[in-house]
């Protein structure tokens, strides 16, 4: 028995974690991939609880920067990043309802070198930009090419390998109203980019409209810690995700669960208060399922308690609190 079969997904969602039908939402079927999340857009795809996803996703730049020598400032409209899939509409799901998404695999795809990273004027986590305004003059535009194996990994240079470790940049489900630019972390997901959101993760979502609405795409063969320059291994992929619904499980900000570890995710800037949300939904958590006192709870993460840091150059940074299971387990 996998650890799988005993998440919360498969123990509380609709299909109780059994895949479903298999959908094929290629690039053909998709048509205009969208660079906001709202629930405006005609979803093209209709799925039931449980079914899979295999979507053809683009890199961030939708293939724009193709070689060394190209020019981000010349060839990219910078509201226009990070195209996303979907959205994805899930029958049965209302307001009120988790998205619980289960990423079972991501893999490369399109000629090499497929992967790209790049120095964007003012975009980054070292220099100046729109928000952190200074007169220093800005890097110079760089763009890097390199090819991304599944097997071998990201070829950054003939001495250096790195792992290939995938993962979704941006997952989310629509807003209730608004449309919210895809670059643009939040509670309802959105850009977070945060290195856990990988295969072997479920990543559960809030709904806030009918159908959910679910969106996916900006996917990193690799990311350190805080996307310090803006940009990670951005690359297309394939990426399949198994989709299910569990009713009436009502929270805020995202949550994410793996093998090892419970996590809860906030967005926010300063950083710190990004911290603070993440905390807190992770306090109330182990307080409202895991029979924990709230007070007691806060006191054994200020012991127990990690962070991971996912992005620190979005116009909102992503912060994911976290416990062992391990940990939560001797509880009960």
């Amino acid at each position: 028995m996998s650890w799988f079969d005993q998440s919360i997904m498969a123990r509380r969602a609709v299909a109780k974690g059994k895949p479903g039908t298999t959908h094929q939402l290629t690039e053909a079927a998709q048509g205009q991939y969208h660079y906001t999340l709202g629930p405006n857009p005609k979803p093209v795809l209709h799925i039931q609880p449980g079914d899979i996803v295999s979507a053809e996703t683009h890199d961030a730049f939708e293939g724009k920067l193709r070689s060394e020598s190209d020019k981000p400032s010349e060839l990219l409209n910078l509201p226009y990043l990070n195209p996303q899939n979907g959205p994805i509409y899930v029958e049965g799901a209302e307001k009120g309802d988790c998205l619980a998404v289960y990423i079972r695999d991501m893999k490369p795809r399109g000629p090499q070198p497929c992967g790209t990273t790049a120095l964007i004027t003012e975009f980054g986590g070292l220099v100046a930009t729109g928000d952190t305004a200074l007169l220093n003059a800005p890097l110079p535009e760089r763009v890097k090419k390199v090819e991304v194996d599944a097997e071998t990994g990201v070829k950054w240079s003939d001495k250096i390998t790195l792992p290939y470790q995938p993962f979704i940049g941006t997952i989310g489900v629509s807003p209730e109203i608004e449309s919210i630019s895809s670059l643009v972390p939040d509670y309802y997901g959105g850009n977070m980019d945060l290195p856990d959101v990988a295969p072997g993760a479920v990543i559960y979502l809030p709904v806030h409209t009918k159908g959910a609405y679910l969106y996916l795409g900006d996917c990193h063969a690799a990311q350190g810690d805080g996307e310090l320059c803006g940009v990670a291994i951005e690359h297309p992929t394939v990426t399949t995700v198994q989709v299910d619904l569990i009713k009436d499980w009502t929270f805020k900000w995202p949550r994410l669960e793996n093998e090892q570890f419970y996590m809860t995710i906030g967005s926010a800037r300063p950083m710190e208060d990004a911290t603070r949300i993440a905390y807190r939904e992770l306090v109330r958590w182990l307080a409202a399922e895991f029979d924990f006192d709230e007070i007691e709870a806060y006191m054994l993460l200020t012991q127990a308690g990690r962070v991971r840091l996912g992005n620190m150059v979005d116009p909102k940074y992503t912060l994911g609190a976290s416990i062992l299971k391990s940990i939560v387990g001797q509880a009960r």
